[in-house]
């Protein structure tokens, strides 16, 4: 039986009465991380496992393999290359010793081919911006050849036209609606 301590109690007189604990204060978002770093170590799950790969396997191997999956004691590894699926089959008994030197509970290794789907490198920002068309302090200014006016030379030699005369040639129909509102208000019409 638990006995309530002094924050979960409260007494009136000799009557004892129970209380909710009091809520701990929140932790900062570096504790949560190191305490969910310290679940995956102590449960040896394979989240903890894919923690440890590269001191495990070591810097040359860790980006060529993975492990997959663990089911029962038998972790599965992925080699990107058959070469690298190759030289863990060679090192099989010495990666198998490692990883239970290091407290991962697994009995056994199987090693296959591994192709992890390709995650397109998404550009910054700052880089599309340092090669654009429309810079002229990087291209330089020049003379549209169909409206006459300056425009950026980046413009001009992607499009053969400024960027507004490009915008036109794209949609031509918002152009003729534009000229039309144009010239009806350019003109208007007196009653008297």
């Amino acid at each position: 039986m638990h006995l309530a301590n002094s924050q979960e109690s409260k007494s009136l007189g000799e009557v004892k009465i129970l209380q909710e604990a009091p809520i701990p204060g929140a932790s900062s978002l570096s504790d949560c991380l190191d305490d969910l770093k310290l679940g995956w170590k102590k449960s040896k799950s394979l989240a903890g496992l894919w923690h440890d790969w590269p001191k495990l396997v070591g810097e040359r191997l860790a980006p060529n393999c993975r492990p997959i999956s663990m089911h029962r004691g038998v972790l599965v590894i992925g080699a990107s290359h058959p070469q690298w699926r190759q030289a863990l089959q060679y090192n099989k008994m010495q990666l198998l010793a490692t990883l239970q030197t290091a407290g991962h509970r697994i009995k056994d290794l199987r090693i296959q081919q591994y192709h992890p789907s390709k995650t397109e490198r998404i550009e910054s920002e700052k880089n599309i911006w340092e090669r654009h068309p429309s810079r002229i302090d990087v291209h330089g200014l020049a003379t549209c050849q169909k409206c006459g006016k300056p425009a950026p030379t980046g413009e001009i030699s992607l499009w053969g036209q400024c960027g507004f005369c490009h915008r036109q040639e794209l949609s031509p129909q918002i152009s003729k609606v534009t000229t039309t509102k144009d010239s009806s208000q350019a003109s208007p019409k007196s009653k008297f």
